[in-house]
């Protein structure tokens, strides 16, 4: 892929809300598109990597508190837990949800299509350049008064 340079001060004078809302549309778009050829949506793949990551510690109502301000398609949790019940992914043990081998085995699949994303998108930058954008992005929304932390 070709893309033409331009002096700083081109660049400078560029309009921020216009290059990120195209950003997050394509990424969004590509990660949803990749998920979709496995049958998942973004909701469904928050829950497989926290399941994933802090086994036998979440509950329907903490997971569903945790993903929801992620959240921009009004998703009913429960209806993802149920999907991912009824495939085998997914149960619930005394209580907190717990991945199968087979939920494992869907959410690596899952992981190999968004990282083939997450690829094209770094295509060209490297990571002090990426870190620096993340760090500029996360100052501006600090600046506007949104929460420039890391997402835990």
């Amino acid at each position: 892929m070709t893309i033409k340079d331009y002096p700083q001060d081109q660049l400078a004078a560029q309009p921020i809300g216009y290059w990120s809302r195209e950003a997050a549309t394509l990424v969004i778009g590509g990660l949803r598109a990749a998920l979709a050829e496995e049958n998942l949506t973004q909701p469904h793949w928050w829950t497989l990597n926290h399941l994933s990551g802090t086994p036998g510690t979440w509950t329907r109502a903490t997971l569903t508190a945790k993903l929801t301000p992620f959240d921009d398609q009004n998703t009913d949790f429960e209806t993802v837990y149920g999907d991912l019940a009824t495939r085998g992914w997914l149960t619930e043990p005394n209580g907190t949800l717990a991945l199968t081998p087979e939920g494992e085995s869907g959410r690596l699949r899952a992981h190999a299509r968004n990282a083939k994303v997450h690829a094209r998108m770094r295509e060209g930058i490297d990571d002090a350049t990426y870190a620096a954008t993340i760090d500029t992005l996360r100052r501006l929304v600090a600046n506007l008064g949104g929460d420039g932390d890391l997402p835990v």
